[in-house]
């Protein structure tokens, strides 16, 4: 909506998400507005359809809604079934089958502004008799579409939507590039056609999203180092910059074609890539909701589990989404998967003992009374409702805590962080394959990609090849750890200093850490103790500390005259201390709805550590937006919600496709085979 913070204090605040579902509908109501010729505002229209969601005539006549495959995941990642229904969809068709004729019924057409969509577009429209009625087609190519008259006169209206991009989260987005790793960094990165086609449309997508969001970003972007002109690295550390430039053009054109577009910066853009943390993809994570996703044969986030049959034969199967929607999953999945079982089992016992159904079945019959039993049948539906999603969590909890059991992922866990925080080195990893040798080949390759990272001198010459046969590895499975080293040429991590004999006279040890402790953070559960470095990243951006010559800012002409501003490592112009007379963004006011205390299923205010956060979010400060080309991990979408709270202020996590540990080792084993796919290559 096209008001200010301080004008939507009265209204309750969106999430990115929300923001992403309401642009989709208003553009509908905008559509059919334009048809009974009306000229309001999408913002206006949308405004009105918050207070009142359902007009005199808004289901006056059923509508079709037909749309391609990039449309069809924009949709069902922004808007439910119902939302859409309730906007007079009343059927919802994919342009490149074959359609029954409905020439009686209205038609919105959602696609994307491509040749062979028009086309399809066109042989709908054309002959004596249309598919459909009066139909609404995005905004180009019009040409093409004018010179039919036979079509003209069948379209109702025009409407161009920056909606392209796919809301994952509350917090997060992705532009569905999944293979990203292998078409922008891989061997055959070399290829300009897929190259350039893969970062175009990237660009393009994240584009929309500001343009959505009427936000202007500072943009800055992970710079290359020292570029070997002999060498096949350089258009793989040039990603960022490219991809940068990229999204700069685009939001220099929304600045003079979008009405109401803000003229001055408005919130913070980070661009980097998978190289800046090789480590958050394969180790293991300990939260419960990636604990679901790596250790659970989950599809996508549906959860199959079996219940009782009713009518006493075999169990039955029934599947289970983990989202937003339900407010345990919401209050649980960032929490350690220790913390998750122990508030679960607290959630059971106050359940049971505060629900009236829950107390009379534990009573005699006998003693029952009429009243009584009255009760208990009025109490029973909302009691199994809830009974049954609160088991569901306990069973996945208690699943998890089983394969932890079973494989011995403590002791794995614990070395692979001890490598990490410097804490261990070669004497233990090789003490862990030695001892282990019944271990899983993906823990033990991810044992290996950690091991790598914090120590590469270890797998130059044949050392690589003495550390596949102590695991029992395959050759596929070592060329997944030596194609991390197609990412190393943008990453700034540290290079071997062992390189030659060196004498050291100090008999202290030093430690060979990958990363620091956080100061200032107890660690409360056993293995919580590692972080994404991207939390590092957005701690210093907030704080303007970026090192100017490693992230550099498109807002800026980087010429050789252009002077550092008062503090040196800031990459943006200072901006001033006080809210006053700060550029905002155009839509909603910054209280993350997740920081709020909610209630859950079991009827009782949520006791997530988030609820000690203080309600006064009235107004956060500017949005800070991090995108990460070659995917993004949920430890690093945990950190975006966690520094939310922090910094008061909301941060957006954008990536080409959130990716589990399974899911990236397959991507980087793509990155040097030919001619495979995705299904081809099993972990």
């Amino acid at each position: 909506m096209s008001f200010s913070d301080s004008e939507t204090s009265s209204h309750e605040y969106k999430t990115f998400r929300q923001i992403s579902r309401d642009l989709t509908i208003s553009e509908f109501i905008t559509i059919l507005c334009f048809e009974k010729g009306e000229d309001k505002s999408a913002e206006g229209l949308l405004f009105e359809m918050l207070q009142d969601s359902k007009s005199a005539d808004s289901k006056s006549s059923w509508r079709v809604l037909i749309m391609d495959k990039v449309t069809v995941k924009v949709m069902s990642h922004s808007c439910k079934m119902a939302d859409i229904t309730d906007q007079g969809i009343s059927l919802v068709e994919d342009l490149f089958r074959r359609r029954e004729p409905l020439p009686t019924m209205e038609a919105v057409y959602f696609i994307q502004p491509s040749k062979e969509n028009i086309v399809m577009f066109l042989s709908d429209m054309s002959g004596r008799e249309p598919l459909y009625k009066n139909s609404h087609v995005p905004k180009d190519l019009l040409t093409r579409i004018k010179n039919d008259a036979s079509v003209v006169p069948r379209i109702g209206a025009l409407r161009e939507m920056n909606l392209e991009y796919f809301a994952i989260d509350s917090q997060a987005f992705i532009t569905d590039h999944e293979r990203a790793l292998e078409e922008l960094f891989g061997d055959n990165a070399a290829d300009c056609r897929k190259f350039d086609a893969c970062l175009n449309v990237m660009a393009s997508r994240i584009a929309t999203v500001f343009a959505s969001l009427k936000e202007f970003p500072y943009v800055r972007y992970k710079a290359a180092k020292e570029l070997d002109s002999a060498s096949d690295n350089n258009s793989r550390a040039l990603v960022p910059a490219k991809l940068a430039a990229a999204i700069w053009n685009h939001i220099t054109t929304y600045k003079s074609s979008i009405p109401n577009f803000p003229q001055t910066e408005t919130c913070e853009f980070l661009i980097v890539d998978r190289s800046v943390d090789q480590i958050a993809p394969v180790i293991h994570e300990w939260t419960y909701d990636a604990m679901c996703h790596d250790l659970l044969e989950l599809d996508g986030n549906k959860y199959i589990h079996e219940v009782p049959s009713k009518t006493g034969g075999d169990p039955e199967k029934k599947e289970v989404i983990l989202e937003d929607h339900d407010p345990v999953w919401l209050e649980l999945r960032h929490a350690h998967i220790a913390e998750a079982s122990e508030r679960l089992h607290e959630k059971m016992t106050n359940f049971t003992a505060k629900n009236k159904a829950a107390q009379l079945q534990q009573r005699d019959a006998n003693e029952l009374s009429t009243r009584d039993l009255q009760k208990m049948v009025q109490a029973l539906p909302q009691y199994n409702e809830q009974m049954e999603k609160l088991s569901i969590h306990v069973q996945i909890a208690g699943k998890l805590n089983k394969i932890i059991r079973d494989v011995g992922l403590r002791e794995l866990g614990q070395l692979e962080q001890d490598l990490v925080f410097g804490d261990a080195g070669t004497k233990e990893v090789i003490h862990f394959l030695r001892s282990h040798q019944n271990a899983s080949c993906e823990n033990k390759l991810r044992l290996l990609m950690i091991y790598g990272c914090v120590y590469p001198e270890k797998f130059e010459g044949d050392k690589a090849l003495k550390l596949m046969q102590l695991a029992k590895l395959s050759r596929a499975d070592m060329k997944t750890v030596k194609n991390m080293k197609l990412l190393e040429a943008s990453s700034d991590s540290r290079k071997s200093s062992n390189g030659g004999f060196s004498l050291k006279f100090d008999s202290a040890k030093t430690k060979h850490a990958e990363r620091q402790d956080r100061t200032g953070e107890e660690e409360t559960w056993a293995l919580f103790r590692f972080y994404p470095k991207i939390e590092e990243l957005i701690e210093k951006l907030n704080k303007r500390e970026l090192p100017k010559d490693e992230y550099q800012c498109m807002n800026i002409s980087p010429t050789p005259s252009n002077r550092a501003p008062t503090n040196a490592n800031s990459g943006a112009p200072q901006r001033p201390s006080g809210k006053t007379g700060q550029p905002h963004s155009m839509r909603s006011r910054r209280t993350a709805t997740w920081a709020r205390t909610r209630n859950s299923d079991d009827g009782t205010s949520s006791d997530s550590v988030l609820k000690c956060v203080s309600t006064d979010f009235r107004k956060m400060g500017q949005r800070i937006f991090v995108f990460i080309i070659g995917g993004a991990t949920r430890s690093e979408l945990r950190v975006c919600h966690k520094l939310t709270a922090k910094l008061r202020r909301e941060v957006v996590l954008g990536t080409t496709s959130i990716d589990d540990p399974p899911q990236y080792i397959t991507k980087l084993k793509l990155m040097s085979e030919k001619e495979l796919s995705m299904e081809d290559i099993n972990v």
